[in-house]
């Protein structure tokens, strides 16, 4: 792969509207926190107005039909859009994919493609997983036992991903998988071990692996590793979590973030580039 000559940060935030919260898989059950979605994302427009800084809003495709708070808005969505942030696909109801058969898969890619692309008038070529799984990965030696404990033999794991979305039509997906080797060694050491992310492809899907949740100093100390080596930041939030004071991704730690990438930026250590930016460069096989 050709290295770029500077660093490169990818922001993004999972739009996951009340679609999500009722979705979610935490042990205490559903979430009610769907309006804050879109109150949220209009003070976050506002911010990354005044930083120039481009983020991928990865949206649950139902919230794009018509019809009220906190289930839809495709209004605000058509102002993502216009703001010149990239819209991205969070599958139609923000679904679990391991679960997902093979007919189950496509339908919810394809319905929120085409949701989206009605709503913003223009293309949408990239996906993120919710719950950034499926996790298992054989091909790079990721494992997961609990997805396919729970999902059963016809899982979506990240091979089926990606055929499946190359066949709808997405050409970029975020990633989380972690190979085998990185989890022994996070369990020996007891912390996490993140990495500059790199640019793959898997089964013709440009892909780049998740590797900062959240805008506190870990996210600043990896994107000075990221600047050294010449590698990308792929860093990524939710709205609704943004106004909660003990989240590593409420407010004030995003504009810290965001001035120090201003900081590299006006240094020319660094580039903010959206999913839709890459797919024309090399990558891995």
């Amino acid at each position: 792969m050709i290295q770029p000559v500077k660093a490169s940060v990818f922001l993004f935030w999972d739009y996951d509207t009340q679609w999500g919260g009722d979705r979610s898989r935490s042990a205490t059950g559903p979430k009610d926190w769907g309006h804050l979605e879109f109150e949220n994302t209009e003070r976050l427009l506002e911010m990354q107005a005044r930083y120039e800084m481009p983020s991928c809003f990865a949206v649950v495709g139902a919230a794009a039909l018509p019809g009220e708070r906190p289930y839809h808005d495709p209004d605000q969505i058509r102002a993502i859009h216009a703001a010149g942030h990239e819209v991205a696909s969070h599958t139609f109801h923000h679904d679990w994919l391991p679960g997902l058969n093979q007919q189950a898969l496509t339908k919810t890619l394809t319905k929120s493609k085409d949701a989206l692309e009605q709503c913003i008038g223009a293309r949408v070529r990239s996906f993120v997983p919710p719950f950034n799984q499926p996790f298992d990965f054989p091909a790079r030696l990721s494992f997961s036992l609990s997805e396919r404990r729970t999902a059963g033999p016809d899982r979506t794991d990240q091979r089926r991903l990606c055929e499946t979305l190359y066949e709808v039509g997405y050409r970029f997906c975020r990633v989380a998988y972690r190979p085998m080797q990185r989890r022994i060694a996070e369990k020996i050491l007891r912390r996490k071990l993140p990495k500059p992310s790199e640019l793959e492809q898997v089964a013709g899907v440009t892909c780049l692996r998740t590797n900062a949740a959240g805008f506190e100093s870990a996210s600043v100390t990896l994107l000075e590793r990221c600047i050294r080596e010449g590698k990308s930041l792929v860093v990524y939030g939710h709205p609704h979590s943004c106004s909660d004071s003990t989240s590593p991704q409420r407010f004030d730690a995003l504009e810290t973030f965001l001035q120090v990438v201003q900081e590299q930026r006006q240094q020319d250590n660094v580039r903010c580039l959206l999913p839709r930016d890459i797919l024309q460069e090399p990558v891995h096989e």
